[in-house]
């Protein structure tokens, strides 16, 4: 049993491996849903379902809640797998070790956690604005769009390793 689930407990997957999973798992979410997968709608839905605690059933009026109703469905669920499998994988793997501010980070920019806090905020946001105007995350679009031959989605896919590899190199040059 240890050599057939050894795989689990391996801090780093096989980049090829992990690929074709992803790929299988696609075709399992076309094959029971008939919908692709993607995570940018699942938090799009959680932001309506934060602003139902305080607006109550107002917030359904809106246009775009009225096509993506803010509920709990499967793309939420998959987020929230990804967030768990993620935990799982790394305690089983020994390599979870929980830090505000990790060494290379502490190396570059110093040991002091609001910068870093600050930072990953920014990004979140940016991601999440960047996924809402392209209309779809990177696995929507990178994953399940250039699966379906979407020009659009090539395009998306291409512009996000242009975008990150030319932000990746001007953020090096400025701070390292």
């Amino acid at each position: 049993m240890d050599a057939l689930l050894g795989w689990l407990t391996q801090a780093r997957w096989s980049p090829y491996a992990a690929g074709i999973g992803i790929g299988l798992l696609s075709c399992v979410a076309f094959v029971l849903s008939d919908k692709a997968i993607g995570c940018s709608t699942a938090f799009a839905r959680t932001s309506g379902m934060i602003e139902r605690l305080f607006r109550g059933d107002r917030v359904l009026e809106r246009p775009y809640y009225k096509q993506f109703p803010p509920v709990v469905d499967w793309e939420w669920m998959l987020v929230a797998g990804a967030v768990l499998g993620s935990l799982l994988s790394a305690a089983l793997s020994g390599d979870l070790s929980p830090e505000w501010v990790p060494q290379r980070w502490a190396d570059a920019f110093g040991p002091a956690p609001g910068p870093r806090l600050l930072t990953a905020l920014a990004g979140g946001v940016f991601m999440g604005l960047g996924a809402r105007w392209a209309g779809g995350c990177t696995s929507g679009h990178g994953i399940s769009g250039t699966l379906q031959l979407a020009a659009s989605s090539w395009v998306a896919a291409l512009a996000f390793f242009v975008g990150g590899v030319g932000t990746a190199l001007a953020l090096a040059r400025v701070f390292l």
